[in-house]
């Protein structure tokens, strides 16, 4: 923040969606029910597989990573967006949108990386099979899980930083919630610094992880390719196959946005696409990852009747005479 710079003790306009007042109540119930159907939903796939010995594994482990991380990173920006239409107001303070900005960039990147961990389990998975619990142990998991978690923490401090030097004078934000390109953006001030890290941490920090994931799957094909029977290639491209959608969707949509922000220079169509990755995607991630999985879906129904039993088996309490 520059000297003189009143704006941390400002409030600013989050434009949302949409200002029509008739879609307001048409946005509200959309999101509160995507919202509902996301956290609801992954915490479902937390604890079917904290609950089911047959899946404590490796993948399912990074599984339930990636759900407690998509229930974060929705409850970051969704919430604050319901109150605000609920409210009809649509300011936020700069203290809350740092705070929103921080933590968005920092779940986001998590899930990232979590994306590209699971790609090379799945590649030691079907290419190294015979070494693959030996190699994917649960203390490389635990460092793993630390290295995506400790470097989503760096970048998002240092971004959020460099936010603080900046002046604004312009405080309405066109999306709905306080990202962090928008941020940068709105700046009146000399914006080049943040420019330079936040496209050199892009491309190290998101391409540095496609990278990963695009070879893990080439070689993954390429193993697939050599398995004779078709019985074997289908099983083995099973086991991959939610993985590989949850990627498509995830990076089609963030390529999406910025395509979209570079081709029409608009923010409201950049806010609707980054919908896609922040919302849609971490909805859809429990589904994907559940109707075609025969393992989830034993879990959910064991857990199902261990529930039903438990709720038959209650003591009827006695009324003393």
């Amino acid at each position: 923040m520059g000297p003189g710079n009143d704006t941390r003790f400002s409030n600013f306009l989050l434009l949302g969606l949409s200002d029509e007042p008739e879609l307001q109540p048409l946005i509200f119930g959309l999101f509160l029910s995507m919202y509902l159907i996301t956290v609801f939903g992954n915490l479902l796939l937390i604890l079917a597989v904290s609950s089911d010995s047959h899946l404590h594994t490796p993948m399912y482990f990074f599984l339930s990573n990636l759900s407690f991380v998509d229930i974060c990173f929705t409850s970051i920006t969704i919430p604050k967006m319901l109150v605000n239409i609920h409210t009809k107001s649509n300011v936020i303070t700069y203290a809350d949108c740092i705070t929103q900005m921080y933590f968005s960039t920092l779940f986001g990147g998590w899930d990232n990386f979590l994306l590209a961990v699971m790609a090379y389990d799945r590649f030691l998975a079907i290419c190294h099979p015979l070494q693959y619990m030996v190699i994917m142990n649960p203390r490389l998991c635990g460092l793993l899980m630390l290295a995506s978690w400790t470097l989503s923490v760096l970048n998002s401090l240092l971004q959020s930083f460099l936010v603080l030097r900046l002046s604004y004078t312009d405080l309405e934000i066109p999306h709905f919630f306080c990202d962090l390109n928008q941020m940068v953006k709105l700046a009146c001030s000399d914006t080049f610094l943040n420019d330079t890290v936040l496209y050199f941490s892009t491309g190290l920090l998101a391409g540095g992880p496609l990278a990963g994931i695009l070879y893990s799957y080439s070689k993954i094909v390429s193993s697939i390719c050599s398995i004779s029977s078709a019985q074997g290639k289908y099983k083995a491209f099973s086991t991959c196959a939610s993985h590989l959608s949850v990627v498509s969707l995830f990076y089609s949509s963030v390529l999406g946005v910025y395509l979209i922000s570079a081709a029409t220079h608009s923010s409201h169509s950049s806010a609707v696409a980054s919908m896609m990755y922040s919302v849609v995607t971490p909805m859809l991630n429990p589904f994907i990852y559940s109707l075609r999985n025969k393992d989830i879906k034993g879990a959910l129904k064991r857990m199902y009747r261990i529930i039903g039993i438990k709720w038959t088996t209650v003591p009827e309490v006695k009324k003393c005479p």
